[in-house]
């Protein structure tokens, strides 16, 4: 596991350029088709707009981790009030389903929270959920939230995902994830825990950026850029902000190495492109990936909190 800092002069500036292969953004998604595999207690939800991304890393048995991160706005949800605090409550189903093998890979979870008083209206309530499944190219999925204190109320955002393949021995990046710093609830990877939040809505704050490098030989020299560019008006290459790691291999022994980088100065509001590419300075194989971050603001506040197996909470857990 490696873990550094990106300087706070590395995000003077920053754009342009082009999407590596693989680039994936399902915030919020707006297309909105239904694909046939509903569990049978499952209604069609309405009225309730929440934002999501997926990422993807190598499971072993040559199958692919799948991770949801969904945040819903308070404002959106139906207030309770019990025992001296204000609760909220959603339920959330993650599913995905392959149109060829008819197969379903879904998870059915809950999302409690308590707090001596209301939320602001824009503070997020975000959370995680993980499945995982055989890779393939003719896979959908299907993200539903459902306000658990107004039956009947919610979102459903289905798009095409296709499932990557991460076995083979060709140098391949993870997905790259992005979480909230210092957290102590959240997503857990080895011994990395992120407060993973949609790209779309991010604060403007410091944030930690979490990817893995598959098949890469132990002991190789390797570097590692990272490069964050605005998606403004302007073309110019000088405005690209890039920041680059050097150091030898500790892989795992399957050739996975995790990464994780701390970018300590605060995105202004808008929105980038950040793109991880490694080099094995040995092979002179590389690898890159891409994924688009927006920088909203959130002044009124964030909470991560963990989902939990529908009826957990009900039963006291």
């Amino acid at each position: 596991m490696i873990r550094g800092v990106v300087s706070i002069l590395f995000l003077a500036a920053a754009t342009s350029g082009s999407d590596p292969d693989g680039t994936h953004r399902y915030s919020e998604a707006s297309s909105v088709r239904p694909i046939g595999y509903d569990s049978p207690t499952v209604a069609v939800p309405r009225d309730l707009p929440f934002f999501y991304d997926l990422y993807t890393f190598r499971t072993d048995g040559g199958g692919t981790t799948v991770v949801a991160a969904i945040a819903v706005q308070v404002r959106r949800l139906q207030s309770e009030r019990a025992n001296s605090q204000t609760q909220y409550r959603f339920d959330l189903r993650f599913m995905v389903a392959d149109t060829v093998s008819h197969t379903v890979f879904p998870s059915i979870d809950s999302v409690f929270v308590s707090n001596p008083s209301p939320l602001p209206g824009q503070h997020l309530l975000h959370t995680y959920v993980e499945i995982q499944t055989p890779p393939s190219n003719s896979t959908l999925q299907r993200v539903v939230v459902t306000d658990a204190a107004r039956p009947g109320v919610g979102q459903l955002y289905t798009t095409p995902f296709p499932i990557p393949d991460y076995s083979g021995s060709d140098l391949m990046l993870s997905d790259i994830a992005f979480g909230l710093p210092d957290a102590e609830t959240g997503w857990t990877r080895g011994d990395v825990t992120l407060a993973l939040l949609p790209t779309s809505q991010f604060p403007e704050s410091s944030f930690d950026v979490f990817y893995e490098i598959y098949n890469l030989p132990k002991g190789n020299p390797y570097e590692t850029e990272i490069a964050i560019e605005p998606l403004d008006e302007s073309d110019s290459e000088d405005r690209i902000v890039r920041a680059v790691f050097s150091g030898e291999a500790q892989s795992l022994d399957d050739g996975t190495l995790a990464e994780l980088r701390r970018v300590q100065s605060a995105l202004p509001k808008g929105r980038y492109r950040l793109t991880v590419t490694v080099r094995d300075q040995i092979s002179g194989a590389s690898a890159a990936r891409s994924r688009l971050v927006e920088v909203r603001g959130w002044e009124r506040g964030t909470t991560m909190v963990t989902a939990l197996p529908r009826g957990r909470w009900a039963k006291g857990s």
